[in-house]
């Protein structure tokens, strides 16, 4: 019966993960959430009415209640729907400091590309590498891992073996490093002390494109053989 009643458990405490592809960028925007329904919005690249709403019924459909909003990064298309969030379900802005000007500057950026965003709200709290998010059920540990910006964060649910990455690491390839603020060494280094220390079962929910595994690209990534 106690081995029954642990497997039970377990599988009632584990986190879900929704994703949703927004924008011109094609980004992946998640919600992580578990049986409490409480649930962290993270990366909303949400542009326009219907993307927005797509998001938010999601949430009222499954009847969840949204109690963090956090940025993998500052780049545009993670941002974009910061304000519409935050607004919407009160929530404070979560980012690591390092890429405080990328947030500040997103209505510039959305302007080079020919759209429309509106500015974020500052940052409430500021993400560090040690620091532990919780909610519901759930525990996520953060990684600082720089390269594809300067303040890029990693956020790891070792229970689930789930790795919400942003654009770190990608299926068969990296984030960008010439962007403002990026360094393909350094990239690479977090890829290979932070990242590739995970062990391979670890599954990566990436910025872009589809999920991989941490065992997958440590055998075939070409960015990094």
């Amino acid at each position: 019966m106690l081995a029954n009643f642990e497997r039970f458990e377990t599988y009632f405490i584990m986190a879900s993960i929704k994703a949703f592809t927004f924008g011109p960028f094609q980004e992946n925007t998640y919600i992580v959430y578990d049986s409490t329904k409480e649930c962290v919005i993270f990366d909303p690249g949400c542009f326009g009415d219907k993307e927005k709403n797509e998001l938010s019924a999601y949430i009222d459909d499954n009847n969840l209640k949204p109690v963090k909003l956090i940025n993998t990064h500052g780049h545009i298309d993670h941002v974009a729907a910061n304000k519409y969030v935050a607004d919407k379900y009160k929530l404070g802005v979560e980012i690591n400091e390092k890429d405080l000007f990328l947030l500040q500057n997103v209505e510039k950026t959305a302007r080079m590309y020919g759209l429309y965003v509106e500015p974020s709200p500052d940052p409430t709290t500021f993400l560090n590498e040690g620091d532990v998010i919780k909610f519901g059920n759930t525990t996520l540990d953060i990684l600082f891992t720089p390269g594809h910006s300067p303040g890029s964060l990693c956020f790891v649910d070792k229970a689930d073996k789930n790795i919400i990455g942003g654009d770190v690491l990608f299926m068969g390839s990296i984030g960008r490093s010439d962007l403002p603020g990026g360094d393909f060494d350094t990239l690479i280094k977090s890829i290979r002390e932070k990242l590739f220390t995970l062990p391979d079962d670890y599954t990566v929910y990436s910025g872009h494109g589809p999920k991989t595994s941490i065992g997958f690209e440590k055998k075939s990534n070409p960015f990094l053989q």
